[in-house]
């Protein structure tokens, strides 16, 4: 694990593309350890909201990228990451400040593929590292969430404060890919430990238990993991839209993403490909904005016909 120390308040400018949920996360992080942070989405809301936490929002990524030597990206996936470097008005269309270089830092869930081109392709004009974060946003914002780092060493040194700051646990795992790589696989465990909690929920429930006591029970035991700390009272209140942690369209693209690389090198993914039908049929029922805890909602509507649960061949509804 890599660790520094807690780096003192610096009124150096962070540049921040993307203010989501992750984003603003990032932000209260940054500005809470003394960076200024000047940043820009397309949406006025998420501007306003880097206002309302003291940053400094501008309106466009060129403005960011005059602003800003360092600048985090948080947008959604490698299409967007590869438009806001090297597209029309990106960061590579701009100069950095005065005396300070170039330097990219990617948080996003991306391609490795992809993301090793790009920093091929741009190698000569900036220095690009990469932490995809494992951990929802109210994890990053309290700074619980893990870090996986990839670059070159020397790049990684000199943003080394910024990563800190935003994730004070924090692992090397290579080169530019080996981040994205790894953050994939912990995703898919960590998907796949949501889905094993919101059907053991949903059994209970069939059964004529009290789901809220039975979530303690499932705390208490063996089967214990931290989502259910952090996913379980969301799945048995059925609470999917207040505080929205990661969208339900999120997850599908990551474990679509999961399932292509997957079949790249040889492997299966089977409880993957039952993962991704669930996150479909939420998609498909007007879910896709709401928490990924509504993968239980999901396994709630397979419910069996009568003649299903008399032993019949009947398919389930």
């Amino acid at each position: 694990m890599m660790t520094a120390n807690s780096p003192g308040p610096s009124e150096a400018a962070v540049g921040l593309l993307g203010i989501g949920l992750v984003g603003r996360a990032v932000a209260r992080r940054l500005l809470g350890a003394g960076f200024m942070v000047v940043g820009y989405a397309p949406s006025l809301a998420s501007r306003e909201a880097l206002k309302a936490l003291g940053g400094r929002p501008v309106d466009s990524v060129a403005e960011v990228g005059r602003a800003c030597g360092r600048v985090v990206l948080a947008v959604f996936d490698t299409t967007q990451v590869e438009e806001v470097v090297e597209g029309k008005g990106g960061l590579l269309s701009v100069a950095p400040p005065p005396g300070e270089s170039r330097i990219v830092i990617n948080l996003s869930t991306c391609e490795p593929e992809r993301i090793i081109a790009l920093n091929s392709r741009a190698r000569e004009r900036i220095s690009f590292v990469e932490m995809p974060i494992s951990g929802a946003a109210g994890q990053i914002a309290k700074g619980d969430g893990v870090g996986l780092v990839g670059g070159e060493p020397a790049a990684i040194e000199s943003v080394d404060s910024v990563l800190a700051v935003i994730c004070p646990r924090r692992y090397s795992v290579g080169a530019v890919g080996g981040g994205a790589k790894a953050k994939l696989a912990v995703n898919l465990i960590l998907g796949l430990n949501r889905a094993a909690m919101a059907e053991g929920i949903a059994f209970a429930e069939k059964l004529g238990l009290e789901p809220h006591v039975f979530l303690d029970v499932a705390r208490g035991s063996a089967a214990y993991s931290q989502v259910m700390d952090v996913k379980g009272k969301k799945m048995v209140d059925r609470d999917y839209i207040k505080n929205t942690f990661s969208k339900v369209v999120q997850t599908l693209k990551d474990f679509t993403i999961m399932r292509e690389y997957a079949r790249e090198a040889g492997q299966t993914l089977p409880f993957a490909e039952v993962y991704i039908e669930m996150m479909e049929s939420c998609v498909q029922a007007g879910e896709g904005d709401w928490d990924n805890a509504a993968i239980i909602e999901a396994i709630r509507r397979r419910t069996l016909s009568r003649a299903e649960e008399h032993g019949s061949p009947a398919k389930a509804n």
